[in-house]
């Protein structure tokens, strides 16, 4: 029999899914979103990867912005991702999703000029985030850079209501500043930077920015 590896789809639970959008929206997530495409400095001609894109949101928002990069999305739930297709080919935008894993990303060493990862990486057990960070640094072009927005512990260590009802599970109590700027730093980035931090639905949220060091 084959064996198929088990995930954590956007909502939580598939028949959620019809509501993941207008929640994200409600509380406040696609306007982060946007300000995470902000920092990345986008311009014509650059290649870019969604991990964990989820329902496509923010390469369709990014192909509406800039014209003349090649979009790509990856995420595992192939429900998100015909709801990904069907969201850019309404909106009249070129955005190729591929269905795989985070930490075994099916693309080429330095295929990708930028790398966006956004309320993703908490979905993932220790192990998973320490191989997908290696293997964005190893798609990323030498000088490439990481954009990086997730839900983070509270600099007091006190989980929020919302965390320990909708996020509770192991990686959220390891998602700390601290911790995600070495893994950042054990994969081979350089520069790891936390940029900002918001809240969004009473739990902290923080942007972070690291370069793909060049190989020594």
């Amino acid at each position: 029999m084959e064996n198929v590896r088990e995930f954590l789809p956007a909502a939580g639970r598939d028949e959620l899914l019809p509501f993941y959008d207008p929640l994200v929206r409600l509380i406040g997530g696609d306007r982060r979103r946007r300000r995470l495409i902000e920092q990345a400095a986008l311009r014509p001609g650059l290649r870019v990867l969604d991990v964990g894109c989820g329902t496509g949101t923010l390469l369709v928002d990014i192909q509406r912005r800039e014209s003349g990069i090649t979009a790509t999305g990856l995420d595992p739930d192939p429900k998100a991702l015909s709801r990904a297709r069907r969201k850019a080919e309404r909106a009249g935008v070129s955005v190729r999703f591929d269905q795989g894993f985070s930490d075994q990303l099916p693309y080429a060493d330095a295929s990708f000029d930028r790398v966006f990862s956004s309320f993703m990486l908490h979905h993932l057990k220790a192990d998973e985030q320490e191989r997908t960070l290696r293997e964005v640094r190893r798609v990323l072009v030498p000088g490439g850079s990481l954009h990086l927005l997730d839900f983070v512990q509270p600099l007091g260590g006190h989980q929020s209501v919302f965390a320990r009802l909708v996020h509770a599970h192991e990686s959220m109590d390891q998602n700390t500043r601290e911790r995600l700027l070495a893994l950042l730093e054990q994969a081979g980035f350089s520069e790891a930077k936390e940029l900002a931090r918001r809240r969004m639905a009473l739990q902290p949220i923080a942007y972070f920015r690291a370069v793909a060091a060049a190989s020594s």
